[in-house]
């Protein structure tokens, strides 16, 4: 009797505990939250999960109809009608030497960009005018996926191969990480490092002199510039966006 009632309570506590565990692990995964860990470590939230605050469409004084707020994520809407107003997404908020992470997913043979170190100006159209970009793309079915750094996670135009862009299946969440401090910069995707360079150095002017920017006498002048998500013209959500200055 008494084995029999000392089985029943251990597998009774079992089950709580691991009851109590799945609880605990899905609240500490919630998006667009942080962990105390995070907390103390600096981390804040640069999108709520509900509303566009912090954010605006890039040399404009609002957010556009083109980016919307969709089960807890940022999302560019392609069907938005407005398109001669519409643009990227930029950070009311400059940032320099900072760790920015966010998750991403995208549509089938879309294509969009995570862009930083941006100059916003009204004499500059475009974020990437000054600002390198992370690629963001359906490696199978986008159609700029023929030179092998343009691939997802990679530094565009600039660095990176195949073996290096490693995405979820179209529709899956991935995980990225942009590094800067001190003008060395670290990419990693869904845990892979694709980027690890100190701009300015050589090995950074040769990468820029065999890119699409080497007559670009603004791009990438100084560490430091605003943090954009690109409207490429397809879907594409971000959540989990990130930050810590370093």
């Amino acid at each position: 009797m008494f084995k029999t009632s000392f089985f029943i309570l251990f597998v009774a506590s079992c089950i709580f505990y691991a009851c109590s565990s799945s609880k605990a692990n899905s609240a500490s995964e919630q998006p667009n939250t942080l962990t105390q860990k995070e907390k103390n470590n600096g981390w804040v939230l640069l999108f709520d999960g509900k509303t566009t605050n912090g954010w605006h469409t890039y040399n404009k004084n609002a957010v556009t109809k083109n980016w919307k707020v969709v089960d807890g994520a940022l999302v560019m809407d392609p069907t938005s009608k407005d398109k001669e107003n519409n643009g990227d997404l930029v950070t009311n908020n400059t940032y320099e030497n900072f760790e920015f992470s966010t998750d991403w997913k995208i549509s089938e043979g879309g294509n969009s960009g995570i862009i930083f170190d941006i100059k916003e100006d009204p004499k500059f159209r475009n974020t990437y005018n000054t600002g390198a970009e992370m690629q963001v793309l359906d490696n199978i079915k986008a159609d700029d996926n023929k030179k092998e750094n343009h691939l997802a996670g990679l530094l565009y135009d600039m660095s990176g191969t195949a073996a290096l862009s490693k995405p979820k299946a179209v529709g899956a969440w991935n995980q990225v990480r942009i590094i800067q401090n001190k003008g060395h910069l670290t990419f990693y995707f869904n845990g892979i490092k694709t980027v690890d360079v100190q701009e300015g150095s050589e090995e950074w002017k040769n990468m820029v002199a065999n890119s699409k920017f080497k007559s670009w006498q603004n791009f990438m002048t100084s560490p430091e510039g605003k943090i954009a998500f690109q409207d490429h013209g397809h879907e594409v959500a971000f959540r989990n966006v990130k930050l810590r200055q370093l």
